[in-house]
């Protein structure tokens, strides 16, 4: 009973990490990203140098 429970909160947690990282990643490497607000080399001024 204990292996049963033990896999389902493995499992769970595997689903809900994937579930964060592909919404993570829909949304793009800048707006993504925790620092996106007070970061110096942002996506923006990055994508005028080229």
């Amino acid at each position: 009973m204990v292996n049963i429970l033990i896999g389902a909160l493995i499992f769970s947690y595997a689903g809900y990490s994937l579930v964060k990282f592909v919404k993570k990643s829909k949304k793009g490497k800048c707006a993504a990203c925790s620092l996106n607000t007070s970061c110096a080399g942002s996506c923006e001024a990055k994508s005028d140098v080229v």
